[in-house]
């Protein structure tokens, strides 16, 4: 059963900022595709390596209204809906909605249709938009053609900070946005969920103080990340690797350089807070397919 995937985050910019790096093509090319080209109404393509399926462009706008945005999207033979709407929350900030039809949890795990990749596609997406209205570098995106996965970051803080974010159970959730429990040993658990709702932890690998740690995950493969500080900064090396190159799990890696961007923000913005923000009670999800 597929559903509508919502996706609500907050910018630190004005509202015409973001709808402008939303709707140019030339803004488009800085911080989602590689290709863009934009004619509204009646064009609002994106395409190249850092998109799903993006060997050429498949959306067509359907419809262009008050800081909305909707396009249809034909992934995997499936004609998708996704729909972005800009509020303003105060002259410097602006509330991004993406809902998005034609994803499942079920599809997510399996990895068997590209479309299962779009909630952490879309939440790296959404997190490059704001870091690039708010003039701060992107984060590396996905490389749907590739199967290294390889990132550097640089970090503008130290390196023993950035240790304890990575392997302090209270630390990671709060920049992650979600529980997670870790015992920073080798043979400890690293549990999405925290540790009493995960019965199948990933089981960390090695593990270097300071430094450096390497995590089995299973069939999506081995992560390892390293920490190298200079000046005052630290680069961080992050690689996923001993999955089937054949059906590369690029959800997964997505969703570890969404988590990064949120990482950077937490160590850089003095007044960090998520960019992240829950579902309106009060506004029941809509499957975005209805509204096509």
């Amino acid at each position: 059963m597929t559903a509508a995937l919502t996706v609500r985050a907050r910018a630190a910019a004005p509202t015409k900022n973001v709808w402008h790096a939303l709707t140019d093509a030339a803004e488009l090319r800085v911080w989602l595709a590689e290709h863009a080209e934009v004619e509204l109404p009646h064009r609002y393509e994106f395409w190249g390596r850092y998109i799903p399926e993006g060997d050429a462009p498949h959306q067509r706008p359907v419809h262009v209204g008050d800081n909305t945005l909707r396009f249809t999207w034909l992934l995997d033979g499936e004609e998708t809906t996704t729909e972005i709407q800009l509020t303003e929350e105060s002259p410097d900030s602006t509330i991004v909605s993406l809902s998005q039809s034609h994803w499942s949890f079920e599809d997510a795990m399996s990895g068997t249709t590209i479309r299962g990749v779009l909630q952490t596609y879309w939440s790296l997406a959404i997190a490059n938009l704001v870091d690039h209205v708010e003039g701060r570098p992107i984060t590396p995106r996905t490389d749907f053609t590739s199967s290294t996965f390889r990132e550097e970051l640089l970090i503008d803080a130290p390196a023993d900070a950035i240790y304890d974010s990575l392997t302090d159970s209270a630390k990671a959730s709060e920049w992650f946005g979600y529980p997670v429990g870790i015992e920073p040993v080798v043979g400890g658990r690293w549990a999405m969920g925290g540790f009493d709702n995960n019965p199948n932890p990933a089981k960390v690998l090695d593990l270097t103080p300071g430094r450096a740690m390497t995590v089995d995950w299973g069939p999506v493969g081995v992560v390892t990340w390293e920490l190298e500080e200079s000046a005052g900064k630290t680069k961080l090396s992050f690689v996923q690797s001993g999955f089937d190159t054949g059906n590369p799990p690029y959800g997964a890696w997505a969703g570890w350089l969404s988590g990064l961007a949120e990482l950077r923000r937490y160590h850089e913005l003095a007044d960090w807070r998520p960019i992240w923000l829950p579902e309106p009670t009060d506004n029941a999800s809509v499957d975005a397919s209805a509204t096509a």
